[in-house]
């Protein structure tokens, strides 16, 4: 039998999961081992007890300046600037996105603009918008709207695009206006593709979130990063960097979740 036809039963497919992550633990740990038996100073690559200990200790532990648990503040502030960005972001782009994708005049007008815009490395951007918008949220708010917009109004557009002549032609013999065609028929064909393009696009919202927070901000898990390192304190850094993993992890499933759930039919075209 070939190797391209063969498929694994359940018990071994979740096998086949796990297994990079415990290689990949092991690695590390192992790594980290070696490294404490040469120096047991070593700050690069601390034991994974080390790391557990301080992540027990942020979660738990109030800050005693503030009096407050600082880690949660910090994953507040974090999700509540990416959720308002990427919420911005999806909004605008599906509404271009229908508009480029059904209506040949405005394709014509903006398309090859946002194209061009999309071209535009964001982080080039975050200076100017510090200048415009201050070091407030609203400047961070901008720059995940800025970099995750154009790819979001290109893909959407896309996808009206290769929405079958059919429905557009039966949907104005029967007397359909442009408006009614636009959110009974481009719409629900729009939504499926409007999930997957936010979960595609929730990487690049990180990294600008973090670079935002890490250059003017006195809270967020980007700021804490970037405070902590100058101190080389890995065990921390590393806490924060699994939990924002974690959290990527755990929004991706909830939007996938809602996508097989609100628009079943649409799994296997995406």
């Amino acid at each position: 039998m070939r190797i391209i036809n063969l498929k694994p039963g359940r018990p071994f497919a979740v096998f086949l999961t796990l297994l990079p992550f415990a290689l990949a633990f092991v690695a590390y740990a192992i790594g980290s081992d070696i490294r404490l038996s040469e120096n047991p100073a070593d700050k690069l690559l601390p034991a994974p007890g080390t790391v557990w200990d301080t992540a027990w200790r942020l979660i738990t532990e109030p800050d005693r300046r503030s009096g407050r648990i600082l880690f949660w503040h910090d994953t507040w502030a974090s999700l509540r600037r990416l959720a308002i960005g990427i919420g911005i972001s999806a909004s605008i782009a599906a509404v271009f996105g229908l508009a480029i994708g059904l209506i040949p005049l405005m394709r014509s007008f903006l398309a090859q603009f946002v194209a061009v815009l999309s071209m535009i490395p964001p982080l080039a951007l975050l200076p100017i918008l510090f200048i415009v918008f201050g070091l407030g949220e609203l400047s961070k708010v901008v720059l995940i709207v800025v970099g995750t917009l154009p790819f979001l109004i290109r893909d959407l557009s896309q996808r009206v695009v290769e929405i079958p002549a059919e429905l557009i032609v039966k949907a104005q013999t029967l007397g359909a206006s442009s408006w009614v065609i636009a959110i009974r028929v481009a719409l629900p064909q729009l939504m499926p593709r409007l999930i997957l393009a936010v979960r595609l696009s929730l990487g690049p919202a990180w990294l600008f979130l973090i670079a935002a927070e890490a250059i003017a901000s006195d809270l967020g898990l980007g700021y804490r990063i970037f405070l902590v390192r100058r101190y080389l304190a890995m065990d921390v850094i590393l806490t924060y960097v699994i939990w924002i993993t974690l959290l990527a992890f755990l929004v991706d499933l909830a939007l996938r979740r809602i996508s097989r759930r609100c628009f079943p039919w649409a799994e296997d075209s995406l």
